[in-house]
């Protein structure tokens, strides 16, 4: 019988990201309710430190796989080696960010295993003693329940979703286990990474976004943007009007065709308010608008709002 809550662990330069850290305090959350234990999966190479953290948020337990071919993440083989993981230890449930990563492994982890995948989530609650998903649909103009009677139940989760619990002096059991990578899962490997260094936290992971519009009029006024956000500690972000028009790159878009965001403060500076913006950044805690437009559309969602 499926038992426990398995949460899939990303790390980034040494560290857990802190969706990982969200996820393992909601997982301790549930599983104190429901008696289970909870179960973290680390994969990458020299990862072991971080099993300490992962304790100390909230795990019973962690699986460490640790490789050369899984220093870097590839599909193939990161599918290979979670999908060994999650048979052998038949969790009830899957939990995983709603990263680029996430997002790329849960739907074929969901093939693999025969079983549904609940995506993009941004809540998570129990009736009757069934796990309920909640998720945007719609563009984010609603919000569907899903649940599921197939086992284990696969979830990607919105980053910023959930608190971050207070870190304890728990301990946890270390696993090691070795890589069983299919040779037919090692089709792609990684030739290089470039990263382009940044002192603002990332997109997704940030607390607080300022964002800019195509009312900035040209890439040399984000500079007002940017200083703002050094003095929030907050990321930048551009609507896709702004990416489109040169100012800001793609990395930076946020919107159902770039980055889907849910900071605890988001500032849209000359942003309209389009349906594609509203629906990567509607689940914001509290959301300022100041645009010169007073029926642009963007009022329609924020908590505060500036006309000039």
């Amino acid at each position: 019988m499926p038992k426990g809550i398995l949460v899939v662990l990303e790390q980034f330069n040494g560290e857990l990201r802190k969706v990982s850290l969200e996820l393992l305090s909601e997982g301790r959350r549930l599983a104190d309710q429901k008696g289970a234990t909870v179960t973290g999966v680390l994969l990458g190479q020299g990862v072991k430190d971080l099993a300490n953290t992962a304790a100390s948020y909230g795990a019973d337990k962690v699986i460490v796989v640790e490789d050369e071919k899984l220093k870097d993440y590839t599909t193939g083989a990161y599918t290979s080696v979670l999908n060994k993981v999650i048979r052998d230890e038949n969790p009830e449930v899957v939990l995983m960010g709603n990263t680029g990563i996430g997002r790329d492994l849960a739907p074929r982890l969901a093939q693999r295993l025969g079983v549904g995948c609940a995506s993009d989530c941004v809540g998570l609650s129990e009736e009757n003693g069934n796990l309920v998903f909640k998720r945007p649909i719609y563009a984010g103009k609603a919000y569907a329940e899903v649940a599921t009677e197939a086992r284990p139940i696969l979830a990607t989760i919105r980053p910023n979703s959930f608190t971050v619990a207070d870190p304890s002096e728990r301990q946890a059991e270390v696993v090691e286990v070795s890589a069983d990578i299919d040779a037919s899962d090692l089709k792609a490997i990684i030739k290089d990474i470039i990263r382009q260094a940044s002192s603002r936290p990332e997109l997704t992971d940030a607390n607080i976004i300022v964002s800019g519009g195509r009312a900035m009029k040209n890439a040399e006024n984000f500079k007002i943007i940017e200083d703002l956000a050094d003095v929030l500690g907050a990321a930048v972000g551009a609507s896709r009007a702004a990416v489109d028009s040169g100012y800001r790159e793609y990395e930076a878009q946020v919107g159902q065709t770039g980055k889907t965001v849910s900071p605890t403060l988001y500032i849209a500076c000359g942003i309209s308010g389009a349906i594609q913006h509203l629906a990567g950044m509607g689940s914001s805690k509290v959301i300022v608008a100041i645009n010169r437009d007073p029926e642009a559309n963007i009022f329609s969602v924020a908590d505060y709002g500036i006309v000039g």
